[in-house]
């Protein structure tokens, strides 16, 4: 999200992410979140994911530890285009294999290739 972002404001980035999640976790069941908010100072949407072998506990609607982070920015005026990303990448990610390719990618490039994939519909 910072890069390239001169006005990036990391605290208020964060109180955003912590203010979404006050109002109910985005921990959406499976070991997957989709933390997501709405930034002043972005131009387009950003998409960034994380992964934890382990897990993490995050409130997640079957209790489960988290395993696959999709943490979602959209710019602070979009109307309803984090919506229709967030609708997409739900689907994308009832796909088991789909969750399984991404725990078990072992380098960047096979995350960027499997998601591509994915959302080209290969």
């Amino acid at each position: 999200i910072a890069h390239g972002n001169e006005s990036f404001d990391p605290d208020a980035t964060l109180r955003v992410f912590l203010e979404r999640e006050q109002l109910g976790s985005t921990g959406i069941g499976d070991g997957i979140a989709i933390p997501h908010g709405k930034l002043a100072g972005i131009d387009g949407m950003v998409l960034a994911f994380g992964r934890s072998r382990h897990g993490v506990e995050f409130a997640a609607l079957d209790g489960k530890p988290v395993h696959l982070f999709f943490l979602l920015a959209a710019p602070e005026h979009s109307a309803g285009q984090h919506l229709k990303a967030l609708a997409k990448l739900s689907r994308m990610l009832k796909d088991g294999l789909f969750r399984k390719n991404l725990m078990e990618a072992k380098v960047r490039d096979d995350l960027v290739r499997i998601i591509a994939c994915k959302d080209d519909g290969c």
